[in-house]
């Protein structure tokens, strides 16, 4: 799923692209794409765009009128400069000086789009998650123990903090040398500090790393010069242990045992269950 990062080049590369110019029309190719009806699309047909904006990991399309179309890619949606119709093609955004496209890989139809009028409206729909780069420490470490979570959980809760999803959650957990399934009301200032400190540095880094002449074409959650995150197996660049994993559902956490959990061997709720006595307690017991 586009993050922070990704939406935020997104964002950047769409303002250079489209602000001032005006939108001709959208055409859809799948009826759950939008899920409003008033007001109704064709609202914003020949208007002007006035800029764009991040909500959390959600693109907003502000025009003039108070209306705002926003733009939910969630896990494989993306976005195409002069793109073409394709079997994946969800919507197209015809602008007076281009195209715009929407795709979205695989069967799961997922990615959103909404039509609101007014600032209300669209503060409907913040699920209200902090921007931590416009934050300091200690409202950092009141959102962090609001709800007593894993650290992993409290990262990617869109409630607790804006645009962090599982990549980034992953690197920035390997940057801070914490366990993803310590408790929050369990972490002591100085590791609150440092899960802030990283926090900022690993979001400013990538938006940093990602930007690009063109428009971004390879948007991924696995990306060369990540330490931990898709690199099951792979030695990590800090200390050389092969990176592990815990499966759960569609997800994946990928973390370092020697640097974040003390050598320990997170049990993995599928595999572990499995394996019972056999399963490696710690990153030494591995073969």
């Amino acid at each position: 799923m586009p993050e922070l990062p990704d939406v935020t080049i997104y964002v950047e590369n769409l303002e250079r692209l489209l602000k001032g110019k005006r939108l001709e029309a959208v055409r859809l190719f799948n009826p759950f794409l939008l899920r409003t009806a008033v007001p109704p699309l064709s609202d914003i047909h020949g208007k002007v765009v006035s800029g764009f904006s991040r909500l959390g990991k959600r693109i907003v399309f502000n025009f003039d009128g108070e209306l705002h179309l926003v733009l939910h890619l969630m896990i494989a949606g993306r976005l195409h400069w002069e793109g073409k119709k394709t079997r994946n093609t969800l919507a197209l955004f015809e602008f007076e000086n281009g195209t715009l496209s929407l795709t979205e890989a695989g069967t799961k139809r997922r990615a959103s789009l909404h039509l609101v009028q007014g600032d209300a409206a669209l503060r409907a729909l913040d699920p209200g998650g902090i921007e931590v780069l416009d934050t300091d420490v200690n409202t950092f470490r009141k959102q962090l123990i609001r709800e007593n979570h894993t650290l992993k959980r409290a990262l990617t809760d869109p409630r607790l903090f804006a645009g962090i999803g599982n990549a980034y959650s992953d690197e920035i957990l390997h940057r801070a040398k914490l366990s993803p399934i310590a408790l929050t009301k369990d972490l002591p200032n100085e590791q609150v500090e440092r899960l802030y400190q990283a926090t900022r540095e690993v979001l400013q880094e990538w938006t940093a790393k990602l930007r690009t002449d063109g428009f971004p074409e390879k948007v991924t959650a696995f990306r060369d010069g990540m330490a931990v995150h898709g690199r099951y197996g792979k030695p990590c660049p800090v200390c050389g242990a092969p990176v592990q994993r815990i499966v759960y559902a569609e997800n994946e956490t990928n973390y370092c045992a020697r640097c974040q959990t003390g050598g320990r061997i997170l049990a993995d709720r599928a595999l572990s269950r499995l394996l019972k006595k056999s399963w490696p307690r710690s990153i030494d017991e591995l073969p």
